[in-house]
């Protein structure tokens, strides 16, 4: 498998372990010191508080569905980028009627260690939102 073909993976694996609530996943996706940016309303430090941060939204909204493409890799010896369109739909916890979908872009830089690669730093750049916040239950 090409390096390319692999850093693309992790966000085919960070949608699947959104999409799926399995937060333990997160860990194969993120290094332990990542940054993260979420359009500049959420900027995070750290593995455990990003995936502490997703869960604080996720955990009280229903079935969502993270959708990648058009995905592109650089990669430069031990160091790369990678870059998505990304389309995501959230839908209420038993609230059908609440929804809430968000285009735009992941952008990711990303570094090979003893565990293969990992996103080091994660940024989501919003281009359009449709729909509400009262999807995420968050009062």
């Amino acid at each position: 498998m090409s390096d390319a073909t692999e850093v693309i993976g992790l966000l085919h694996r960070y949608a699947d372990a959104l999409d799926r609530r399995d937060w333990a996943a997160l860990d194969t996706v993120f290094s332990p010191d990542v940054s993260a940016d979420y359009a500049g309303s959420e900027i995070v430090s750290g593995r455990d508080n990003l995936a502490g941060m997703i869960r604080g939204y996720l955990d009280g909204c229903g079935p969502t569905q993270h959708l990648m493409g058009n995905e592109s890799a650089a990669i430069d010896g031990e160091t790369g980028t990678v870059t998505a369109k990304m389309r995501v739909h959230h839908i209420g916890q038993g609230r059908p009627d609440l929804q809430y979908e968000v285009f735009g872009w992941y952008h990711a830089t990303v570094r090979r260690g003893p565990e293969g690669w990992r996103i080091v730093s994660w940024r989501q750049e919003v281009t359009h939102e449709l729909g509400t916040y009262e999807v995420f239950g968050r009062g």
